[in-house]
């Protein structure tokens, strides 16, 4: 996988591609490649770095070999080890396949990345990079879930508690940056097909039980998944002697066709300038879960509500800063961040295979306009001041950052100096959600899939929903101000897109006639308070400041905490 394994042959025959790509793998052969299951020539051996602490160690060990399941899967008798890598071995020595535990000043992404020769592909040396900051943001996520400090609980079975859901993501972690240095690259597909590949980005599958508490056990997935098993079948697969390997695979990928599993790749999946369409297929997301990513948002919606409702100071542990619950409230408060993501792809979505001419496979399909309905209504529910509010009781609990403590950009932005501000919390989630809904790429997707399907919703409509759902009848103060808050995003993201210029003509046309609607109903609007009309006024001046010069605009300063790696 990926641009530098393409070959390019130039003297190839006429009638034959120019271009090939080269699998990535280690050199591994069976002692009897007529066996069933056989010993290896030699095994692929990897070696932990015994700088790593215990138990992240083990844990580092038992994700790793995880493999073994995948090369037994295709034959081989512990075909792939993992051992400790001895004191006095330089992990940048070639000749040892090496999992590095490194320190970072900021949680960081993880590598698996390797030494290949050009010539052919084959992988000589695999090196996984692990930063140590992982696991620990990923204890502090189990915090904020169960905020389980409470009067008169165990501190000792709580932080097992908070270890165990921080270590199997380590384990995760492991097997997954393995995955890339054995030639395998991410399946964004898996989490819709029952995380059946450790090559996808999971997100912690926490659940409510009967009795409505917060579940842990089972976030992260144990084992090899299906999808790692058929990749290394199809990789590393030893075939018997007279056998042609080319026809193998092809049954092999045959086989694979026939089970169902789906594949997403990276350019496909990921939001940013990486994707060169944007995301569009409803089972290839980051960082989600479920087969259904809008009936999955919904859940996870309810989850957030009972994660808020039950957050308190015995998130923190006793003798710890209170300013430091803000560091757990945000992962808490913007838990359903990239199920929105997921949720969006559905918005002109289309779901899609690589296919090849001949293999049975559907190119594209488009998805329906009630599923499309379904998931622009969950993302609007997002948007609810009942979502953003946060309790009284929660925001009354941190104080100003103590000195020493510094300030840092995983907390929410404010406007209000030091002191914590939740109404700005409440604009970081609602511009998630308000970037997916107004991508370009996504709205140009939505005009052209309705010129192919008159049924099927135009970005217009959509606008025409999002206005209307965004001027609501008064109702309780606090609400009314998020409300208000919104809408002001709502403005700037609209003339953002107007000024875009890589977005298509009709896109933009588009916008222009969302904010110039908006704009007729603040001049139109009279409130019953001051602050009521000085907000109708402020919606209409801004627009009309857009439109007199929209190369000045300048949008809201809400700068969204950061969020993968987690």
């Amino acid at each position: 996988s990926g641009e530098d394994s393409l070959v390019y042959d130039y003297a190839s025959p006429i009638d034959a591609p120019i271009k090939s790509a080269y699998a990535r793998r280690h050199r591994l052969e069976k002692v009897d490649p007529n066996a069933a299951f056989s010993e290896a020539v030699e095994p692929i051996v990897y070696w932990v770095d015994p700088g790593a602490p215990e138990p992240v160690k083990t844990a580092l060990i038992e994700g790793a070999l995880w493999w073994n399941q995948a090369f037994e899967a295709a034959g081989y008798i512990n075909g792939f080890q993992v051992k400790v890598l001895p004191e006095d071995v330089d992990p940048m020595d070639v000749r040892y396949n090496v999992i590095q535990w490194v320190h970072r000043s900021t949680r960081g992404w993880s590598y698996g990345s390797s030494v290949r020769d050009p010539r052919t592909q084959e992988i000589l040396k695999g090196h996984v990079t692990l930063g140590s900051l992982r696991v620990r943001q990923d204890y502090l996520i189990a915090e904020g879930l169960i905020a389980p400090y409470g009067e008169g609980d165990s501190i000792d079975e709580a932080k097992a508690k908070l270890s165990e859901f921080a270590l199997a993501r380590i384990r995760q972690l492991s097997a997954h940056e393995v995955g890339h240095t054995l030639g395998i690259a991410h399946n964004f597909a898996a989490s819709a097909d029952g995380r059946a590949s450790v090559m996808d980005y999971p997100h912690p599958l926490v659940t409510l039980d009967d009795s409505g508490e917060i579940v842990l056990e089972g976030a992260y997935d144990v084992g090899i998944g299906d999808w790692d098993k058929r990749a290394v079948i199809w990789g590393y697969q030893d075939f018997p002697d007279g056998t042609s390997a080319s026809e193998g695979r092809e049954a092999i990928m045959r086989e694979t066709l026939a089970s169902g599993l789906r594949y997403v790749a990276d350019e496909h999946a990921r939001i940013g300038n990486r994707s060169s369409a944007g995301p569009v297929h409803p089972a290839g997301s980051l960082w989600d879960n479920g087969s259904d990513p809008v009936a999955e948002l919904n859940r996870l919606m309810a989850l957030r509500k009972v994660v808020l409702g039950n957050f308190s100071e015995r998130a923190i542990q006793p003798g710890r800063s209170m300013a430091i619950l803000e560091d757990v409230l945000v992962p808490a408060y913007l838990m359903h961040r990239y199920q929105v993501q997921a949720a969006a792809t559905v918005l002109g979505g289309q779901t899609f295979t690589y296919a090849m001419r001949g293999d049975g496979q559907t190119t594209m399909q488009r998805v329906s306009a009630k599923e499309q309905r379904a998931a622009l209504s969950a993302m609007l529910a997002t948007l609810e001041p009942e979502a953003l509010t946060l309790s009284d009781a929660v925001v009354s609990l941190i104080p100003p950052r103590p000195p020493q403590s510094g300030v840092s950009r995983e907390l929410f932005p404010r406007h209000t100096g030091y002191v914590f501000d939740p109404m700005a919390a409440a604009g970081t989630a609602a511009k998630i959600t308000l970037a997916q809904l107004l991508d370009h790429k996504r709205a140009a997707r939505m005009n052209s899939q309705q010129l192919a399907d008159p049924g099927l919703p135009s970005f217009a409509d959509m606008l025409s929903i999002v206005i209307n759902d965004r001027w609501p009848e008064a109702r309780d103060a606090r609400l009314v101000a998020i409300e208000r808050m919104v809408q002001v995003l709502l403005v700037d993201e609209l003339a953002s897109l107007l000024a875009h210029k890589a977005a298509a003509p009709q896109v933009r046309a588009d916008a222009l006639d969302a904010l110039l609607k908006i704009q007729k109903r603040a001049e139109r609007t009279r409130d019953r308070s001051l602050a009521g009309n000085a907000h109708m006024q402020f919606i209409a001046r801004r627009i009309a400041s857009h439109l007199d010069d929209p190369a000045v605009f300048e949008g809201g300063d809400l700068t969204v905490p950061p969020g993968s790696p987690i």
